[in-house]
């Protein structure tokens, strides 16, 4: 049995999930719901990033206990479990015990090695990504993902880390089609052509107390993404692994990473260097998203126009949400979202689209069916998870909707309806064909939009009509 490890990036808790959270996680659900389906052991991991300037300012700022900041945002993103109907493992939070142990047990790891050494440093800060700017990182002297804040000259002591050591490592990392799309790995190659420069990876703790301790010196604290990014393996037992859970998944197993675009300098080559000095496996696949935009700007909390994934779940739904995600929204690329958007995906799509089908085919099987109908064991959906495998979920649910598409136009051909008249039996051998096949339809939709999946599949099984099924909005 293929042992399948697969995590997402774990959301900073400096405020509500949004959209962009949300459809990470989709994504990243799908995928394991689809490898579980083919066979895989499967762990899925997602969590929540918890330490760092913006938290503690924002905390402050609320004239509340850092702690208890982080407690409450933290059971924000995991109620998206049940929002979102997310199958993960676990949810891993960087305050936990282990998972500080385990970040603590890397710096040493690195340490030993050589690749961790302290410096005074002066230069421009981005609290927005949390980490130093070079010039040539600017765009108007200032950080174009966070252009609406003033980067901060900062002069301190830091703790670093020697990136620069492992330019030829990494150049060989990335021939090994570690990350997807090939836009991303060129991105990557090209970050390394411009030459890469040790990092910061620490704070001084009276500058910024809320951090995981340095292992031996109480005037530091990690810089964030160092403790955050020693998620990824903290979650599976790292470094005791008393249960085998590492050996298992990120050894033995095949581990994918889940990030969006903007993530590549730190998923893809300060993270792996990172493992490189601790002498742990890299990640074997990397995999980039595109953002969701509105009116064709990024959506992000800094920028103020974030859109609540869970006031759209309440409205229309969970299946609803993961349909507009993973048909919609192209999965490597950027994607506009609005309300009149996605309320017309969802009238044709899912009202008159899979609603609509599975309504009146199932009506007219309830209705001239004695018994429901005798679904096959097994199918052969190899084409189907050849797309889901490789990330396009656009175009396995457009696959799924051409199945809609050729019944819908199967009905109106063979107009079973009338048939059943004056030919019963032709006329119940068609009902019995179209009901097969919506159960068909319910079987790929499984790890797409488990729900109605079960709902379909239930409703052929019953022989009965279901009720209000995407009902038009």
């Amino acid at each position: 049995m293929k042992k399948t490890y697969i995590t997402t990036t774990l959301p900073y808790v400096n405020d509500n999930p949004h959209v962009g959270h949300a459809l990470e996680f989709v994504q990243a659900d799908t995928y394991a719901r689809s490898r579980r389906l083919q066979g895989d052991e499967v762990f899925f991991n997602t969590g929540t990033d918890e330490h760092g300037q913006k938290i503690f300012t924002k905390a402050k700022e609320e004239g509340k206990e850092v702690q208890a900041y982080v407690d409450f945002y933290a059971k924000r993103f995991e109620s998206l479990k049940e929002k979102l109907n997310l199958s993960f493992d676990a949810f891993v939070r960087t305050t936990n015990p282990h998972h500080i142990s385990a970040a603590q047990e890397l710096w040493r790891r690195c340490e030993v090695g050589g690749d961790i050494y302290k410096k005074n440093f002066e230069g421009l800060y981005c609290v927005g990504c949390e980490r130093y700017l070079n010039d040539r990182d600017l765009v108007d002297g200032r950080c174009p993902l966070h252009p609406n804040l003033v980067p901060e000259r900062v002069s301190e002591e830091n703790y670093f880390f020697r990136f620069s050591k492992y330019t030829d490592a990494l150049r060989e990392y990335l021939t090994k089609n570690s990350i997807v799309p090939a836009v991303r790995r060129i991105e990557a190659e090209r970050l390394i052509g411009e030459g890469l420069e040790d990092f910061s990876i620490s704070r001084r703790k009276e500058r910024m107390s809320w951090g995981v301790p340095v292992p031996g010196d109480d005037e530091h604290v990690m810089y964030v993404w160092f403790d955050a990014l020693t998620n990824y393996i903290s979650t599976l037992g790292w470094p005791e692994d008393s249960d085998g859970t590492f050996q298992k998944f990120w050894i033995d197993g095949t581990t994918v990473q889940m990030a969006g675009k903007d993530q590549v300098r730190f998923q893809s080559l300060m993270w792996q260097a990172m493992l490189m000095s601790a002498h742990i496996k890299p990640t074997d696949l990397v995999v980039y998203h595109g953002f969701i935009t509105s009116g064709g700007q990024k959506i992000s909390k800094s920028l103020g126009n974030v859109i609540d994934p869970i006031a759209f779940v309440d409205e229309f739904g969970t299946d609803a949400v993961r349909y507009f995600f993973l048909r919609h929204i192209h999965p490597f690329e950027d994607s506009d979202f609005t309300r009149e958007r996605f309320v017309e995906s969802y009238n044709a799509g899912l009202s008159n689209g899979l609603g609509n089908l599975v309504s009146r085919v199932m009506k007219m099987a309830e209705e001239y069916l004695d018994a429901p109908v005798q679904v096959p064991e097994w199918e052969d959906f190899s084409a189907y998870f050849e797309l889901l495998d490789t990330y396009r979920f656009n175009d396995a649910c457009d696959m799924v909707w051409a199945e809609i598409t050729e019944c819908d136009v199967s009905i109106q051909e063979t107009q079973p309806f009338k048939i059943i008249k004056t030919d019963p039996e032709k006329g119940r051998a068609l009902i019995a064909e179209l009901a097969v096949r919506v159960y068909r339809i319910g079987r790929m939709l499984n790890p797409l939009m488990p729900t109605t999946s079960n709902l379909i599949k239930e409703a052929v099984r019953a022989n009965k009509k279901p009720e209000n099924l995407f009902v038009r909005k």
